[in-house]
């Protein structure tokens, strides 16, 4: 692999450029991260240089590069059932509340944002399958900044590491394997809109409304305060009154917004829209 120097200027130039477009905020102790992830990319398209590759994805008119960029400076390491306890909560408490609350619609609207390769809103759909609620009930939505990802989504296949933690009553009625890949099954991916979404973008934001869950895990992290508050916002607009928001377990909307009420179930920390 080719030793090309990122220097401090194109970083910080790289870096602008990557926080105007996502709202992902690169600290000054990841310029390694950068050049590690990125040198690869510079070698393909044959670039002498990361001033030369900062121009052309500048230049680039069809967004893949873009998308690549994003896919480099993010870590999509997703899997089947990840956070468990919240998912139990959700799927005991938080649907149940919303049911009732919605008394004879019965009629769901779940948003998983930053979804990745699919793993989450298909999880959430399992769930919802498995509590006997019929697909014409509800609807489910998947975004993400990546091209990249949601292709790989709609695709649906899955190696060993994404489904390990998946429960065996759930892998034999939802999955089959062709002995290398675990393949969902059409009643499941039949079930989940994947639409290409920016965060950060109110104009984005605003195509998806009424919404009675959303799950926004392990992203705020990429933001700054600033990029936090704005996508906070944008979910709770994105909302319905009484709805929730689940942000990792290691997340917090402390000192982000006072517009949610915090709830607590069998200690999983959401977030309520009052």
């Amino acid at each position: 692999m080719l030793n090309i120097p990122l220097v401090e200027s194109t970083f910080k130039d790289l870096r602008d450029y990557i926080y105007e477009k996502s709202g992902i905020y690169i600290a000054d102790t990841k310029k390694y991260l950068i050049e590690n992830r990125l040198s690869r990319i510079l070698q393909e398209n044959k670039l002498q240089s990361y001033e030369d590759y900062l121009k052309f994805i500048k230049f680039s008119s069809n967004g893949k590069e873009l998308s690549r960029l994003f896919d480099a400076v993010t870590t999509n390491e997703t899997y089947f059932f990840r956070e468990p306890q919240q998912l139990t909560v959700f799927a005991e408490g938080v649907l149940t509340k919303i049911l009732e609350h919605k008394k004879g619609t019965k009629y769901i609207k779940i948003w998983s944002a930053a979804c990745s390769s699919g793993e989450e809103p298909y999880t959430l759909s399992m769930i919802l399958l498995e509590k006997r609620i019929q697909t014409t009930n509800f609807e489910i939505y998947a975004s993400d900044l990546s091209e990249g990802v949601l292709t790989s989504a709609k695709r649906a296949v899955y190696n060993s590491y994404s489904v390990r933690n998946i429960p065996g009553p759930y892998m034999n009625k939802f999955f089959s394997n062709n002995g290398q890949s675990y393949i969902l099954n059409d009643s499941v991916k039949n079930t989940v809109k994947f639409m290409k979404i920016n965060l950060i973008d109110n104009k984005n934001m605003a195509s998806l409304r009424g919404m009675d869950v959303i799950f926004c895990r392990n992203v705020l992290i990429y933001f700054d305060t600033r990029s936090k508050q704005k996508v906070v916002s944008n979910l709770y607009d994105s909302l319905n009154p009484g709805g929730y928001l689940f942000i990792g377990q290691s997340e917090s909307l402390h000192n982000i917004t006072r517009a949610f009420r915090p709830c607590v179930i069998n200690k999983v920390i959401m977030y309520q829209k009052v």
